[in-house]
């Protein structure tokens, strides 16, 4: 097949699953199809799928990936503060790392909204459903919601990372107390962590708990940073770092951080 073809075979095998998608038609326009086949995976749930599916849709998903652009970590400029540390904006899907780190719900298998652009949806679609259905076991044999603070690792599947980081932030919903600052710093920790758990040279973090967990991005950074120095200077690790960030409100923040 194609690729053309592949993502139009995947779109059919999604839409023969569910009865109630047999009204829905195949538009003939590249971007609404991608649109459909991301939506149709972000609602689907954990359920087993056929090998002959995985394996078309990762041969999709890595040639889509790495037609999007791949960055490395080594054409990252290291910041004045730390030569361990970078700061890079754009999309942390195309990051060539060791880990990415997910901001997740307490669920753990992703958004089901389809085409929200939450990182945990973009992340979830572009490594495929592999992830969900990993995710699923890990969170059937631990019985239990995922824990504020903590985290996860699965494989990176489709991206050019070796893994990604799952933690759940917390929600600020009122005023910011000491809770959530301590909250936040443990998601940073587990992460870093688990990282060096798992034989990672390198972990690029995403705004852990801004945005629609409301945590107010200066001193969500602010934690960010301080975390991060904290642990590689107690640890004596080698691991790389990289801030990720996507507004340019986050940038300026971080920018004015970690060049100071």
């Amino acid at each position: 097949m194609t690729h053309d073809e592949q993502r139009i075979w995947l779109i059919q095998q999604l839409l023969s699953e569910t009865p109630a998608y047999s009204r829905y038609g195949i538009p003939d326009n590249a971007q609404e199809q991608k649109d459909l086949l991301r939506a149709l995976m972000n609602v689907r749930p954990p359920e087993p799928i056929s090998e002959e599916f995985l394996s078309v849709q990762d041969e999709y998903l890595t040639d889509e990936n790495r037609q999007a652009g791949i960055t490395s970590l080594a054409e990252l400029t290291p910041c004045s503060l730390s030569d361990r540390i970078c700061l890079w904006q754009g999309d942390i899907t195309t990051l060539r790392v060791d880990a990415i780190v997910n901001a997740a719900n307490s669920g753990m298998t992703g958004c089901y909204q389809p085409l929200h652009n939450c990182i945990d949806n973009i992340i979830g679609s572009k490594a495929g459903i592999r992830l969900r259905l990993r995710c699923s076991c890990i969170m059937q044999e631990q019985g239990y919601p995922e824990p504020t603070g903590q985290a996860k690792i699965t494989p990176g599947y489709n991206l050019p990372c070796r893994y990604i980081i799952h933690t759940v932030g917390p929600i600020v919903d009122g005023p910011l107390t000491a809770e959530h600052e301590r909250l936040l710093a443990s998601c940073y920790r587990s992460c870093l962590e688990l990282a060096a758990e798992n034989g990672c040279g390198s972990i690029a973090f995403c705004c852990i708990s801004t945005g629609v967990f409301m945590f107010p991005n200066q001193r969500a950074a602010e934690i960010a940073v301080e975390t991060v120095l904290t642990w590689l200077a107690k640890t004596g690790s080698g691991m790389r770092v990289v801030f990720n960030v996507f507004k340019d409100l986050d940038r300026e923040i971080y920018e004015r951080l970690l060049n100071r």
